[in-house]
């Protein structure tokens, strides 16, 4: 074969993400954070970002921003404006689920391409240092007295979080329907709205609330896990008899109408960067369990967890 005939195969072959992932040049990759900055999906993004960058397989990596409605508004423009485009990434999970479910918006998570499951975290209540409140068992006595007065802080309605308080209320004998929870559009305006005395109890992921927690501006009093977190004295809520137990998880959804073939290659690119020093390294820092799963069984995964989700909610009287 000639080559300029053996180029313009190879350029063909690349335009179709049908290349080996070596024989590729660097992708210049947009990453879509449907919620605003400060919070999980948009500190996983940038991680994600740096590594996917370290590992060789991105030039660059640009993020926008899109807060609302548990992902909802992100996930609409990037199923709408990044059709088709094997460059364009989206950070979604659980709490995209949970939203889906209470919201109903008219775009469907099913209209875009699975990729990747990344991490799993449990979430941690935390309390204003200046609170009168010192524990989770003040939080719930004052709950019983007076439901609406507690307010609970967290990420858009559907959020672990939201789901979380709801199964404790529910646990405690407080009707889930009577809880007053706040949403807000992303981690830094939660941040900002516990530090300022504006809702009673916040909750997140340990990765947000980690440096006030250390640095005395937050009182942990709860986590959602199973037992507590690794080198973290914080007390699970079983432990303080309450029965609820809820994780979270992080993952990437590439946009719908992409081939196969560019399906395979991007889910390529990301298990590369999550193999890479810097995702190590953003592992141990934010205290991320991996929890690495791609292809169809990640597809199965997100269809099982919705159903779970869905009825997990229903019990606890959400939807």
């Amino acid at each position: 074969m000639r080559r300029d005939d053996f180029l313009k195969s190879m350029a063909a072959l690349a335009a179709m993400g049908a290349l080996p992932l070596t024989a590729r040049a660097a992708a210049n990759l947009k990453v879509m954070v449907p919620a605003n900055p400060g919070g999980g999906w948009d500190i996983t993004g940038r991680a994600l970002g740096k590594a996917l960058q370290d590992a060789g397989v991105a030039s660059s990596v640009t993020f926008e921003n899109k807060g609302g409605a548990a992902g909802a508004i992100g996930l609409a423009q990037f199923v709408n404006a990044s059709k088709g485009d094997p460059n364009a990434l989206m950070v979604m999970g659980a709490v995209m689920l949970g939203g889906i479910i209470t919201g109903k918006p008219p775009v469907s998570l099913t209209q875009a391409t699975p990729i990747a499951r990344l991490t799993s975290e449990y979430n941690v209540y935390v309390l204003p240092s200046a609170s009168p409140l010192k524990s989770m068992k003040d939080v719930v006595e004052q709950m019983k007295k007076d439901p609406g007065s507690v307010k609970w802080g967290g990420g858009s309605r559907g959020a672990t979080e939201h789901i979380a308080a709801a199964m404790i209320a529910r646990e405690v004998g407080v009707d889930p329907a009577k809880i007053n929870y706040v949403p807000f559009r992303g981690g830094g305006e939660a941040i900002a709205a516990i530090l300022g005395g504006n809702v009673t109890v916040g909750g997140s992921g340990y990765s947000e609330f980690q440096q006030y927690i250390e640095s005395g501006k937050m009182r942990a009093i709860a986590v959602t896990s199973p037992s507590r977190l690794k080198g973290i004295d914080i007390p699970t809520l079983k432990e303080q008899g309450i029965n609820v137990e809820l994780g979270n998880w992080r993952g990437v959804y590439s946009p719908p109408g992409i081939t196969p073939e560019q399906r395979k290659t991007v889910t390529d690119m990301v298990l590369k960067a999550v193999r890479s020093k810097s995702w190590a390294e953003a592992l141990e820092k934010n205290n991320w369990t991996p929890a690495v799963l791609a292809g169809k069984e990640f597809e199965e995964f997100v269809d099982r967890e919705f159903a779970s989700l869905r009825a997990t909610m229903v019990k606890a009287g959400m939807v």
